[in-house]
């Protein structure tokens, strides 16, 4: 009988290989479950926080030494905190000046610019609850068709560039625009252009639809049984509602109303455009006196906004973890639209009306003002762009569209794996994760100007390290900007989808062998894809419609957005008093930002099939 060699000592280096390899695996494994969140937080550093702190570290020093005194300065100063800024200063002067203004009949505080600032966005908020609240309980009772449709259409708004609703409010609303055109027919003229107003109803059609999104969620979650068993034990429909449906529904709610609050105290475009100087809040007057090339000051007011809204962030997402945590196999049933009269079907006409003049009027009102010039049908100012295009202008129209979608999709090929990373960390419960995911959201609470100041200082004009002076270009600058200012809205999209994952099934996939990357990738990625795919929709059109710190970065033509090319054109001496030609370049951006979301959404849509 003939023997069998083993070659043992192939087979011990082949069991050794595959030793190393399995080493070797795990090793990879660990490093991508948590080296994507090191990466992340290592690209935050370098284009976020440390860009960002080379502007606010102004505040904290004065003549190259540490020193509170920027910041003191501001605080005391009665422009920026009114009469507070007189208590801070003299402390102990309070209460002889309380029984000073009782005894002057109490007369009107002064509340200085942060004060502004606040009551705007107040304003601003109270509209978007009084539109988003009808909305909200028209979507969430009532079935009809195509409302789905509106559903998904309520976060348009949310994602237009504010320098084109500016535009689209002026056509309007303006002195001479479409409202102004209808009311002369019966004999009336409004004055609301470059006023209070105007500003207020440009806020609430920004952020109604985020109320209406947060509510609805949050009421299709409440369970059917809970309130008829309230109507079971003889509690009234109004009393169900009260008891069951609300508390479930206020978080959410509140969460929603923390969220718009946040965005109005910041904004800017509006602002700047409707406003201007005469209406000023903090951010417009951040970016005034970064112009200026005052900043200290600039930065004192960035330090102070940033505290107050990183504490409403913080707020905020606990709020959200409250909200919308379960949901339910039997949800509230909804009721035909159609059918006989009541005040519920009512209200859905009523918003019907303020939803066409609010929402579709400005775009409407703009695209018309594009095709007309001197109260006739022309297409003047298409030709004007294309003079723009053809001639020596720096705004040129193709260079601003293929500028905006090349930046978007470097924004979004950064954004996603940020959002994401950072998601999958900071989900969960505790003290720890709430703090460090309110810390990473900072691009949402901070100011936008401030952070493009930030990249132009710290990396545009280049840093010195070991001797070598490192620097990048306006365009790489702008990108990051876009990716930091659109990955918060990745992390929220997710972070949801994250919460709903079982852990059986990824720990079914870790018993089978699996490490926790390969875990994610195939088991929980799949699971959450349509959260990622709807942030990375967010994140191309947050880019493409970004401003603030795109005016900052955008130093040249071959640099412009289309939103830059469009403030171009609003202020370009040569076009005269006529809106048409931004009129006609914002008509350009609605239809490239409109066709850019839907076609990103599409996509995601097949995931969740």
């Amino acid at each position: 009988m003939g023997r069998t060699v083993v070659p043992t000592g192939r087979t011990a280096l082949s069991r050794r290989l595959d030793g190393v390899r399995a080493r070797a695996a795990g090793v990879a494994d660990a490093i991508g479950a948590r080296g994507a969140f090191l990466v992340t937080c290592c690209v935050l550093l370098v284009v976020f926080y440390y860009p960002v702190g080379t502007v606010l570290v102004a505040a904290f020093t004065h003549g190259g030494d540490p020193s509170l005194a920027p910041l003191w300065t501001t605080l005391t100063d009665p422009f920026y905190f009114g009469a507070l800024a007189g208590a801070l200063a003299d402390p102990a002067g309070i209460p002889g000046a309380i029984v000073g203004w009782i005894d002057a009949g109490f007369p009107a505080v002064r509340t200085g610019l942060f004060g502004f600032t606040a009551f705007l966005a107040l304003l601003g908020t109270a509209g978007a609850v009084a539109v988003g609240l009808p909305g909200a309980y028209v979507l969430a009772r009532y079935e009809f068709r195509g409302r789905e449709t509106i559903r998904s259409l309520t976060v348009v708004p949310f994602v237009l560039p504010a320098i084109m609703v500016a535009v689209g409010f002026t056509t309007m609303f303006g002195t001479n625009g479409a409202l102004n055109d209808l009311l002369g027919l019966v004999g009336f003229h409004v004055e609301v252009a470059f006023g209070l107003p105007i500003v207020v109803a440009a806020l609430t059609f920004y952020n109604a639809p985020l109320v209406t999104r947060f509510v609805v969620a949050a009421a299709e979650t409440v369970d059917v049984r809970a309130v008829e068993t309230a109507r079971t034990l003889g509690a009234p429909r109004w009393r169900a509602v009260v008891d069951v449906v609300v508390p479930q529904v206020l978080p959410s709610f509140l969460a929603g109303v923390l969220l718009v609050f946040v965005f109005d105290f910041m904004a800017f475009p509006i602002v700047l455009a409707l406003g201007g100087l005469r209406l000023a809040t903090v951010e417009v007057w951040i970016y005034s006196l970064a112009s200026d090339l005052r900043i200290p000051e600039a930065a004192s007011l960035a330090v102070l906004e940033a505290a107050i809204t990183l504490a409403l962030t913080y707020v905020y997402l606990r709020a959200e973890r409250r909200g919308g945590r379960d949901t339910v196999a039997a949800s509230i049933p909804r009721v035909p639209l159609l059918g006989p009269p009541s005040a519920g079907r009512l209200l859905a006409l009523a918003y019907a009306c303020i939803a066409l003049v609010l929402y579709v009027g400005p775009l409407a009102s703009m695209v018309a003002e594009s095709l007309t010039r001197g109260g006739s049908l022309s297409a003047a100012n298409y030709a004007f762009l294309l003079a723009q295009q053809l001639g020596s202008g720096s705004a040129r129209p193709t260079v601003a569209v293929s500028n905006s979608l090349l930046f978007a999709v470097g924004a979004v090929a950064l954004a996603v794996p940020m959002g994401v990373s950072v998601a999958v960390v900071t989900g969960g419960e505790g003290r720890l994760r709430r703090l460090s995911g309110a810390l990473l959201m900072a691009p949402l609470a901070v100011s936008g100007v401030v952070t493009g100041i930030g990249l132009l200082r710290g990396l545009v004009f280049g840093v010195d390290l070991f001797g070598y002076h490192l620097a990048v270009t306006g365009p790489v600058a702008i990108v990051a900007a876009h990716a930091v200012g659109g990955y918060p809205f990745v992390v929220r999209n997710v972070a949801p989808l994250l919460a709903r994952v079982e852990d059986d099934l990824v720990a079914a996939a870790r018993t089978l062998g699996a490490g926790p990357a390969q875990a994610f990738r195939d088991v929980t990625l799949p699971l959450v894809a349509p959260g990622v795919v709807a942030g990375a929709a967010f994140a191309f059109a947050i880019s493409v419609g970004e401003f603030n710190a795109t005016i900052v970065l955008a130093r040249d033509g071959a640099s412009y957005t289309m939103p830059i090319a469009l403030e171009r054109y609003l202020s370009n001496p040569s076009v005269g008093p006529y809106l048409g030609p931004a009129a006609a370049m914002g008509t350009v951006l609605l239809v490239v930002t409109a066709a850019s979301f839907v076609v990103v959404e599409r996509l995601g849509g097949r995931w969740e099939r």
